[in-house]
Formats: C-alpha cells, structure tokens, sequence
C-alpha cells in the first residue's frame, strides 16, 4: 500500500467539540507520526498540526470527517507524489 506523508492543519473554535476531535485523532493513530496542540485560550481556539504517513484516502477521510465537525476547520498539505518532477 502506497502512503504520502501529510500535514493537517486544525483550527478548533468550539471547544466543546474537542472530546470528539479527540476520539477521532485516536482512531487513526496508527497513521500518525506526530502531533502538536497549541491550546489559544486568549482566542478561545486550539490549533492542532498532526503529521500522517497514511495512504491518500486516509488523510482525505480524517480531513474530511475533521471539517465536518461544527466549529471544526481541517486542511492538508501533501508531500509531492514518488517520480514527479519538482519543477
């Protein structure tokens, strides 16, 4: 199974959505390398980065159900795909 590295990028605005944003982290922990979590309470957010060595529709899932959470925003950033040019 062919994987790319990621980073996904968690902006949490409804604090109490967190539990959930949680659980849901931990059900793909297999494919995650690393996680950072800045909580921002003078802001009222907390901002996750989370790095996966997962195949494509795996991050596409987690990103997908992340953002779907309300008060949840969520995007990725991919590694260039194996025999691509960097041009």
């Amino acid at each position: 199974m062919e994987t790319r590295i990621a980073l996904v990028g968690i902006v949490v605005e409804d604090l109490s959505v967190s539990p959930k944003v949680n659980d849901l982290l931990h059900e793909y922990g297999q494919w995650i390398r690393g996680r950072m979590g800045l909580p921002y309470p003078e802001k009222g957010v907390s901002i996750i980065s989370i790095v996966l060595d997962a195949p494509n529709q795996i991050i596409s899932a987690l990103t997908g159900k992340l953002g779907s959470m309300p008060g949840v925003s969520a995007k990725a950033m991919y590694t260039k795909e194996k025999g691509k040019d960097n041009v």
